[in-house]
């Protein structure tokens, strides 16, 4: 009987401890609850890694976030995303270097000045207007009495061996010594005539008068007036363009007397110009390093408008340095030459010209200092800074895989990759909107909402199996 009671009371003390037991449990839940599924959840990671070949896949990051997100079409679009395979090349490291646009001297402009003395009756062309050479300019009416005494000497002349032709021709009838004589006196007097009328015509060409107008005052009416005309173009020809000067400025008016000398225009043909750059005297080694290995230069052209123009060259190369330094500025100029390009129009029966660029047009000139080999580079768009770390992404398919790279140089165009094997030739960077990638790989983190991949090594990445 009383055996029977202890028994009963071990069961009863039994049943009592386990029902304190679970009383402690129950009311301490909230700290040994998520210690189990913290272990439960490592357990099952570790199952899954076990299921895998370690080297198939690359960790998880070392901060426990996410490296891969995944862009749907339209949001790729929606992003103004650009995709290109990488590629490895040579870069030139530059520096930035103002510049503008000048005329190139003794070929862009030309002056025209008056050959003789004389008054401005007719002003033929004006401001703005095209002209070609041999288009008439200027009338002038002459006063110098220089070139009135050349055509009158000149008349003299020609009349003179007019009379000595016909002296030569009757005696050349008669056969005695005396008219031999004669002939030979007459044969001398001919040639220095001869020689006169060489003169005062080469005279008078240089004064500005037409091989017709000194034929004129050759014959005795002498000429009153001359024409002045657009000079030959000092441009070399092509096969494109159209020789032509435009009138830039008029240096007299109607009625002004002018000096044999006197500038009377300014034209202008802005077809080959120069892109003059202002460097730093610390800068002229790195820039004579340019031009002895023709290193091509970026131009940065001010307030142009390419459409509606030819493709401009890829390159353009430093012709010359110049070796005086400015003393109000502190720089020195170096040369680019530039091959302009234009557009006619005509309005009002008259053709104008418009030039793309303009004396006087600033640029920015990105010169090469030093070359990098082998090298990947990137727009300045396709990376994204992180503290210390810098970041681009490699696309695939609807992923972007986030890796981390070397940079080695960058400027406000471009990036520049180190070949370190953190990205490949070949692979597929997005080249835009790393920025708007990164903050929303960061976002994504921040939720804790998985991608639902997983990155093999080589960087391509998958769905979780």
């Amino acid at each position: 009987m009383i055996s029977h009671v202890l028994r009963f009371l071990r069961r009863l003390t039994l049943f009592a401890a386990i029902g304190a037991l679970a009383a402690g449990l129950a009311w301490s839940r909230d700290r040994w609850l998520p210690l189990l599924e913290q272990a439960w959840r490592g357990n099952a990671s570790a199952t899954s890694r076990a299921d895998h070949d370690p080297h198939d896949h690359d960790h998880d990051p070392p901060d426990g976030g996410q490296d891969v997100l995944e862009l749907s079409p339209q949001a790729r679009r929606n992003l103004g995303l650009v995709s290109r395979p990488a590629t490895l090349s040579t870069y030139r490291k530059t520096i930035l270097v103002p510049g503008e646009i000048r005329d190139r001297p003794g070929i862009s402009d030309r002056g025209v000045t008056s050959p003789v003395i004389g008054i401005v009756t007719e002003v033929h062309a004006f401001p703005g207007d095209t002209v070609r050479p041999g288009e008439k300019l200027f009338t002038l009416r002459l006063v110098s009495e220089y070139v009135q005494n050349s055509q009158a000497e000149l008349f003299r002349a020609t009349r003179e061996t007019e009379l000595e032709q016909e002296k030569r021709t009757r005696l050349a009838q008669v056969e005695s010594v005396i008219a031999g004589s004669r002939l030979i006196e007459i044969d001398q007097q001919l040639r220095r005539l001869q020689a006169a009328i060489t003169s005062h015509r080469q005279d008078l060409l240089v004064r500005g008068l037409s091989p017709e107008q000194i034929n004129e005052a050759a014959a005795g009416r002498f000429v009153s007036s001359i024409d002045i005309v657009a000079p030959p173009s000092a441009v070399p020809p092509t096969a494109d363009t159209d020789l032509t000067y435009e009138v830039q400025e008029l240096k007299v008016e109607l009625g002004t007397q002018v000096q044999a000398g006197h500038l009377l225009a300014v034209l202008s043909n802005h077809r080959l110009l120069y892109v003059v750059g202002h460097a730093f005297k610390g800068e002229a080694p790195a820039l004579e390093r340019a031009a002895q290995h023709r290193w091509p230069v970026g131009i940065e052209f001010a307030e142009d408008d390419p459409t509606g123009w030819p493709p401009l060259p890829e390159a353009f190369a430093i012709r010359h340095l110049a070796n005086m330094i400015d003393s109000a500025s502190r720089t020195f100029d170096f040369f680019i030459p530039l091959e302009n390009q234009s557009r006619r129009y005509e309005t009002g029966g008259e053709a104008f010209v418009v030039w793309r660029f303009r004396p006087g047009q600033r640029v920015r000139l990105h010169v090469p200092v030093e070359e990098l080999a082998d090298v990947i580079v990137l727009p300045a768009g396709a990376v994204v800074r992180d503290g210390p770390e810098a970041y681009v992404f490699r696309q695939n398919g609807d992923l972007f895989n986030r890796l981390p790279v070397h940079v080695l140089h960058e400027d406000r165009l471009s990036v520049v990759l180190a070949n370190d094997g953190s990205v490949a030739p070949g692979w597929y960077l997005a080249e835009t909107a790393a920025a708007s990638l990164n903050r929303v790989l960061a976002a994504q983190s921040a939720s804790g909402t998985p991608v639902g991949v997983h990155v093999h090594a080589d960087g391509t990445v998958h769905g979780a199996h």
